[in-house]
């Protein structure tokens, strides 16, 4: 049977953990010493790892796409209301000098958004698998899917709207349990439903106004698709904002779990570089 905790190497005990988890492995030989713990308690080569660096990064990248989503909003409205123009009183300024810029500048909030959330994207994933395998560290009973998943789950067609999920309801569970006596707290799951919630709404709407606005042939249809690209972009902002506040909770419960997970007789770590609730 698989160590209870590590689920790496051969339970030995009867509470089913290995000799490096229980404690009770053999001093290592020609006096090599074991990794120590680096700052706050956190694992210089061996889990946990502190995911604060990757927080940073996170959110500053979420800040980006905020950005670039109000810039596609600006320059989407005024783009469709020269389009509005052309359809209430015939107005042709869509086809002048204003309307080419209007239209250039809506071009490139396009890129902007499809350079930043991509970006956003591939630092999240990290940043989550990241917490997933602390969470094994913390509590390997809780988690309902393999650290893998953190990463994979992401790409697999329709299974992608709810397997992140399994895998961020274990971290959060595993994270919150940061009482010194190590015992459970009721820690609010709001953070992780509204962001996710936000995320699948934002998703699913993001298609479907695309493909109108790349099907939209009439001035009408331009107008209409115009509007809902604009909102789109709202609710991308709205679940960009959720992001961050996930981001901040689930990595300030693990910094405060790793300074309560040390031995009870062991000496308090120093507070860990940027940790934060």
């Amino acid at each position: 049977m698989l160590c209870t905790r590590c689920r790496i190497r051969t339970a030995v005990t009867d509470d089913g953990l290995c000799t490096f988890c229980s404690g009770t492995r053999p001093p290592l030989p020609d006096g090599l010493m074991a990794p120590v713990s680096g700052p706050g308690g956190w694992g210089v080569a061996t889990w946990p790892r502190s995911p604060v660096g990757l927080a940073r990064a996170v959110t500053a990248l979420l800040g980006l796409v905020i950005a670039a989503d109000l810039f596609a909003i600006g320059t989407g409205l005024h783009l469709r209301g020269l389009w509005q123009g052309l359809v209430t009183d015939g107005a042709l300024n869509i086809y002048t000098e204003d309307g080419r810029t209007a239209e250039a500048l809506y071009g490139i909030a396009t890129i902007s958004q499809g350079v930043a959330l991509p970006a956003a994207g591939v630092v999240f994933i990290i940043w989550f698998h990241r917490t997933r395998r602390n969470a094994e560290v913390f509590d390997a009973s809780v988690q309902r899917m393999g650290p893998g998943w953190a990463v994979g789950g992401w790409f697999v067609p329709v299974a992608n709207f709810w397997f992140p999920y399994r895998v961020a309801s274990g971290v959060w569970e595993a994270s919150a349990q940061t009482s010194r006596d190590g015992g459970w707290r009721t820690v609010s799951r709001t953070p992780l439903n509204l962001w996710w919630g936000a995320w699948v709404v934002s998703l699913l709407f993001t298609r479907v106004t695309e493909r109108l606005w790349d099907r939209a042939v009439g001035a009408e249809e331009v107008v209409r698709a115009g509007g809902l690209l604009a909102a789109s972009n709202a609710v991308d902002i709205v679940a960009a904002v959720l992001a961050v506040l996930y981001v901040r909770a689930v990595t300030g419960m693990q910094v405060e779990r790793a300074l309560h997970g040390r031995a009870p007789d062991g000496p308090a770590p120093a507070p860990a570089p940027g940790a934060h609730r």
